[in-house]
């Protein structure tokens, strides 16, 4: 049987300081063209955000199929 792993959690603090940072308004997606222009910023904090957020792009979604 597979082990279900636990979610990500991201502190409340720091929910949607990324989205502020790029200018984005709240319930919008931040385009993958500004996350890839963050990742090269001289900020490393918003560098670390950016990379995180384009790496959980690609992990998993529910409701997806399956690839074979």
């Amino acid at each position: 049987m597979a082990r279900r792993r636990k979610p990500i959690k991201i502190k409340k603090a720091n929910r949607g300081k990324l989205r502020r940072t790029a200018g984005v308004k709240k319930g919008k997606k931040i385009p993958v063209s500004k996350l890839r222009q963050m990742k090269r910023s001289k900020n490393p904090k918003t560098r670390k955000r950016a990379t995180f957020a384009l790496n959980a792009r690609k992990w998993k979604k529910t409701g997806r199929r399956r690839r074979k």
